[in-house]
């Protein structure tokens, strides 16, 4: 299967599938509807099993989906037996949220190192994870993937070129700050602020009923 035929809308809804059937295999379920499925991650059915056409096989028509199996093919589809470390850059009351969650409930990403300069928090834990001094990031970073920006809007931008100088692969911005990055680095930029102005205007103009 060659991953890069697969449309990037469907590849931005796969971690949707695979947290619902984890939670399916935790509760015992054995098998999904598509239906199921489409109440449960709020896409239709259609897109469900046009999404899952990209991967062969994976029901049966009347009979649905072998929950044990399709956790399998995603796990390995997404990666999720190799666990991908992440920095955190930025540990304010957003940093420190995620530090507290560190994503491992449904998935092999996991927040190993974070950098800040409030004197309070360097040489302390988070969640299990050391907080280092910001200076200290060429040093530790070694073997980290990807990093999570949190840091103000004003220093994302100097952050940033340096964890491109140390090789990292994929940037997660939640600063409103548009960074620019070499074509071989991926972003997604995340502002809180638009999202939630988006959603407002979805509930006016746009009513589920």
């Amino acid at each position: 299967m060659d991953q890069n035929k697969i449309p990037q809308a469907t590849a931005k809804r796969l971690p949707l599938y695979y947290r619902f059937l984890n939670n399916l295999h935790y509760q015992g379920k054995r098998r999904v509807s598509s239906k199921e499925l489409s109440e449960a991650v709020k896409v239709d059915s259609a897109t469900i099993r046009r999404d899952f056409s990209y991967f062969g096989a994976l029901g049966k028509k009347g009979y649905g989906y072998n929950v044990e199996y399709l956790l399998g093919f995603f796990r390995k589809t997404l990666d999720q037996d190799e666990v991908t470390k992440v920095a955190l850059i930025g540990v304010g009351n957003l940093g420190t949220a995620f530090l507290h969650y560190n994503f491992m409930k449904n998935n092999n990403t996991k927040i190993v190192m974070a950098f800040d300069t409030n004197a309070d928090k360097i040489g302390t834990e988070i969640g299990g994870v050391p907080i280092y001094h910001i200076d200290e990031l060429e040093e530790k970073i070694a073997g980290v993937q990807v990093a999570i920006l949190t840091v103000p809007a004003t220093e994302a931008d100097g952050i940033t070129e340096r964890l491109v100088d140390q090789g990292i692969a994929g940037i997660l911005n939640f600063t409103p700050a548009r960074i620019s990055v070499p074509d071989n680095i991926r972003v997604h930029h995340i502002d809180l602020a638009v999202e939630l102005q988006a959603l407002v205007y979805f509930l006016k103009h746009y009513p589920l009923d």
